[in-house]
């Protein structure tokens, strides 16, 4: 019998398995029922894990960045010196600088955001969905694509349901949960002159709307080079995240489907959740078949009957490959919902919330000069999973179409963090001047080792790890907009 048929029989053995355990006299043996209940309690907590994989991913940054930089509506962890391979977050950005915290509007009441001029970031509920702003016009992005139109001022965060007086002077921001997510990014003109990009960041201000005078003073640790694990959570513990997350908000944070799945295995509101040791065991088993099985789910390039493929005939993917410039996130919304089904895609959330985090109309923008591109390969152009051991190309053509910079970033396949490769960031980009050919194009290797003589335009790969990459475009001008520049597939070469 062949691997993949000794692969199915065990599959199908298993399933079988259930599908016959005994019953008498009409009812389930006293060993068949307890083999249902397990099987019932894994199997909820495992879709449940699913589910629940945006909320999954916050808390993981959350729980990481909290427990190593400290916690507080006044604590903004900025990596100014950039981050790198040491901070274990899905896919981040080696060629901006981060800073990123987490505010419980439920404990401390409406915040406000005092933000200097051309700050860029997103407020988003724990979803990771933008905060809708009052008039219906802007969600969650602040800076260029804001309300402010990237002059600065004060954004207030109201919590859901919010009825209280709104004082005017405020762009107003109403969460439907009361955990917030703010995400702000630096940009630098030149890679080893950092200090005017962190002097930027730390203008930012976060507190009160009732109490400023008395507010916590901003700290604002650095957390690059720190060793930090900001990854979805993975392990059964998860569940004790959810069960502290739902203690913090109200019903509103789901449906009455989804909050009866979490109360079967035993996660309410105000009661308190004490799971046995065969429970345990079970929902920490659920959680790392859950995890597992997301990480199938994120290495898709189709979905749901749609192609995510950016390029007709190129490997490059993004979830929203089908928008356009009057429709950026083409059939989806920004929730992950399929807008003319009226239903949420599932497996599109899960597969961005595996291995990506943030999303907002700026980042989707399909206007010329504004916004950023995004394309992700998984693979070689004969569909192979990237190796850490093989050599590889790839030809970025003529006149890159960035108005602001391009990058290629490397990320460990395990978790999406980044490839721990030996080099100072696992990334190279046009702020790194590559050397670019004859006719304008630039050759980028990826391999264990730099060709001879070419360096400069080599990132490291390591032997026994798989990676993905990730093409980035800040502002991208109208060749990549109308997909008139392509970039080739990575290459394998002998």
């Amino acid at each position: 019998m062949n691997g993949l048929a000794t692969q199915v029989f065990a599959q199908e053995t298993s399933f079988d398995k259930l599908a016959n355990l005994p019953f008498a006299e009409g009812r389930p043996t006293k060993e068949t029922a307890q083999t249902l209940r397990d099987e019932l309690l894994f199997q909820r907590a495992t879709q449940t894990y699913l589910w629940a994989l945006p909320l999954i991913n916050t808390l993981g940054m959350q729980v990481g960045s909290e427990k190593r930089f400290g916690a507080g509506y006044n604590v903004l962890p900025i990596w100014k010196k950039r981050l790198d391979a040491k901070t274990l977050v899905t896919t981040p950005n080696s060629d901006v600088l981060y800073a990123m915290s987490y505010v419980d509007l439920g404990k401390d009441g409406p915040l406000v955001m005092d933000a200097p001029p051309m700050l860029q970031g997103i407020l988003l509920d724990y979803w990771q969905r933008p905060i809708p702003v009052d008039g219906g016009k802007f969600f969650g992005d602040v800076g260029l694509f804001g309300p402010d139109g990237g002059k600065g001022g004060k954004f207030l965060l109201l919590p859901p349901g919010y009825t209280g007086a709104v004082p005017d002077g405020y762009y107003v921001y109403r969460s439907a949960t009361n955990n917030v997510f703010v995400f702000l990014r630096g940009f630098y003109e030149d890679p080893k002159n950092l200090a005017p990009a962190v002097a930027h960041l730390e203008k930012t201000k976060i507190y009160p709307l009732i109490g400023e005078a008395g507010a916590k003073p901003m700290t604002f640790p650095d957390a690059s080079g720190v060793a930090v694990n900001m990854l979805p959570i993975s392990d059964g513990s998860v569940f004790d995240q959810l069960k502290l997350l739902v203690d913090r908000e109200d019903a509103a944070l789901a449906g009455p489907d989804w909050l009866g799945m979490l109360a079967v295995i035993g996660i309410v509101k105000g009661q308190p959740f004490t799971p046995d040791a065969n429970t345990r065991t079970i929902l920490d088993r659920a959680a790392k078949t859950g995890y597992k099985m997301s990480r199938v789910i994120g290495f898709e390039e189709n979905l749901s009957g749609r192609s995510l493929r950016v390029y007709s005939g190129r490997r490059w993917v993004n979830p929203m490959a089908d928008g356009t410039p009057s429709n950026p996130t083409g059939v989806l919304n920004l929730a992950w919902g399929n807008v003319a089904g009226g239903y949420m895609d599932l497996d599109a959330r899960i597969w961005m919330f595996t291995d990506y985090y943030s999303i907002s109309p700026g980042m989707v923008s399909q206007t010329p000069g504004l916004g950023a591109k995004y394309m992700i390969s998984f693979t070689d152009a004969e569909g192979a999973p990237l190796s850490g051991a093989s050599n590889y190309r790839l030809n970025l053509p003529p006149n890159i179409p960035a108005a602001n910079f391009w990058s290629v970033t490397l990320y460990e396949a395990e978790n999406a963090s980044g490839l721990a490769n030996g080099q100072p960031f696992p990334s190279l980009g046009s702020k790194d001047r590559p050397a670019q050919n004859a006719d304008g194009s630039t050759e980028l290797y990826l391999a264990p080792k730099a060709p001879e003589g070419k360096a400069g335009n080599w990132l490291a790969t390591v032997p026994g790890k798989g990676y993905f990459a990730i093409l980035r475009l800040y502002g991208p001008t109208e060749a990549a907009i109308d997909k008139s520049w392509v970039p080739g597939d990575i290459e394998k070469v002998e």
